[in-house]
């Protein structure tokens, strides 16, 4: 399979080193506010390497020591001004919908997402932590939710959160326009990982690590599978369970597998594996 061809970006900053693509935010004036152009950006560059295998590992993270301070307000006051587009939906509804999706597709990529935190991570950048698969964050970042105390809810971000850190805690951090420090989201499982902001790189590293050593289809394949068993119940659950067994039998089939037992069996790393 082909490697993807990534896109130009303006406010994003790509770096690929060989398996894995890192996509740093890049706005730092404005504490990397997520711009509507940053989300289509961020859109492209997933639409572009969901199905290139070559990519297993996706790091997000942001420039200037902070991670995201959210939505831009500046394009929502814009969208507030626009007029309706040609199918009569309200403006602003379209775009924050647009952020919906952009969380959607990275919540859904193939390849292991995996957020790094400096700083803050408010409003739409808590809801990126809340699509990653890891999340690593220094022991003195912050995470906040603050659409409630600016008049709006957290509309898109809110089933995210509720996915992540279960329907209590969502309760309690939507009404009180939530704030984390970093240890509390460690409690909760909002992140994984917390270092000392000069250890966040070595962490990184040895989570990508464990990752080199995982198949990139099996990750794909059970990446699904965890995603579609998190809303899944009664027949709906066995039905995913149907096609989960198939799934493992293709799998199981499959070339990686075959590489992965061979491997096992005369006592080398499978070939995907970094050295």
């Amino acid at each position: 399979m082909s490697q993807a061809t990534l896109p130009e970006t303006t406010t994003l900053l790509l770096r690929r080193d060989g398996w894995r693509l890192h996509v740093t935010l890049n706005r730092p004036e404005a504490r990397n506010a997520m711009s509507f152009a940053m989300v289509r950006e961020l859109m492209a560059v997933f639409a572009a390497i969901a199905h290139d295998r070559s990519i297993r590992a996706v790091v997000l993270r942001g420039s200037g020591g902070t991670f995201c301070s959210g939505g831009d307000i500046k394009d929502m006051a814009a969208a507030r001004g626009a007029e309706p587009g040609p199918d009569g939906k309200d403006p602003l509804a379209a775009s924050n919908r647009l952020f919906g999706r952009m969380l959607e597709q990275i919540e859904a990529a193939p390849q292991a997402v995996i957020a790094v935190i400096e700083g803050s991570a408010l409003g739409g950048g808590f809801g990126l932590c809340c699509v990653s698969d890891v999340a690593i964050a220094a022991d003195d970042a912050r995470f906040r939710l603050p659409e409630t105390s600016l008049g709006v809810p957290p509309a898109q971000i809110a089933p995210f959160i509720v996915r992540r850190l279960g329907l209590t805690h969502a309760r309690r951090l939507a009404v009180t326009g939530g704030s984390l420090d970093a240890n509390q989201a460690l409690a909760l499982g909002l992140v994984h990982h917390l270092s000392p902001g000069t250890g966040l790189d070595e962490q990184l590293a040895r989570v990508l690590h464990d990752i080199g050593r995982c198949a990139p289809a099996a990750v794909a394949t059970t990446k699904r599978l965890v995603l579609a068993a998190a809303g899944a119940h009664g027949d709906t659950l066995s039905q995913l369970l149907d096609a989960a067994s198939d799934d493992f039998a293709a799998a199981a089939r499959g070339d990686e597998s075959v590489e992965g037992m061979t491997a096992f069996l005369q006592k080398r790393s499978p070939q995907w594996a970094e050295a």
